[in-house]
């Protein structure tokens, strides 16, 4: 559909570089990533180099199946594998999409680099490939998730019960968020004004 022509694409800022990723970022991901806190709410557990592996896998093959598209998150300038996100659960129909799956290093939370991240994947969404609706997910019981979208300007909407099985077994409720093309330029304003963009 026209507006919804999702193909690979680096998306560029001050703090944080997102790049298509592949699996030439394993070892620098798990330079980061296998750290059991940073899976902690999510449903699948990423502990040793076999588990990343199958984690870059797994994007890669919705990205092939078209309903994702993964990045690697990266620092300005030097290039730093710090984590990585990506554009998934793609509705063309219907021109919406979720942003997710995302996680950054313990060294670089509660830096600018999610929030730029957010920031370029928020812009990307509605200004080139014209969503009217983005949408989030976490656990419930993650509230450090949740106050940051909160921070960002999403809307919390509601709590899906009983929606997920984790890797442990324990049954996740999940808290859904979004934020919708009438509010973006709000929303975008409130960005640029934590990152101090001029």
């Amino acid at each position: 559909m026209e507006g919804m022509d999702i193909e690979p694409v680096t998306l560029a800022g001050r703090h944080v570089r997102l790049e298509p990723l592949s699996l030439a970022h394993l070892d620098a991901l798990c330079a980061v990533g296998l750290d059991e806190e940073l899976w902690r709410w999510t449903t699948a557990g990423v502990r040793t180099r076999d588990d990343m592996q199958r984690y870059i896998e797994m994007a890669l093959e919705w990205r092939e199946a078209g309903t994702a598209l993964p990045f690697a998150t990266m620092l300005q300038p030097d290039g730093t594998v710090i984590g990585s996100s990506r554009f998934a659960n793609i509705d063309r129909p219907n021109r919406r999409l979720e942003i997710g799956w995302t996680w950054i290093g313990r060294p670089w939370q509660r830096t600018p680099a999610n929030t730029e991240a957010k920031y370029l994947m928020l812009r990307h969404a509605f200004e080139v490939l014209g969503c009217i609706r983005v949408e989030f997910k976490t656990d419930v019981l993650n509230t450090t998730s949740r106050n940051a979208l909160l921070r960002i300007g999403a809307r919390e909407e509601g709590i899906f019960r009983r929606h997920m099985i984790t890797e442990t077994g324990r049954v996740r409720d999940s808290i859904y968020f979004s934020i919708i093309e009438a509010e973006w330029p709000a929303v975008k304003a409130g960005l640029i004004g934590k990152l101090g963009r001029t």
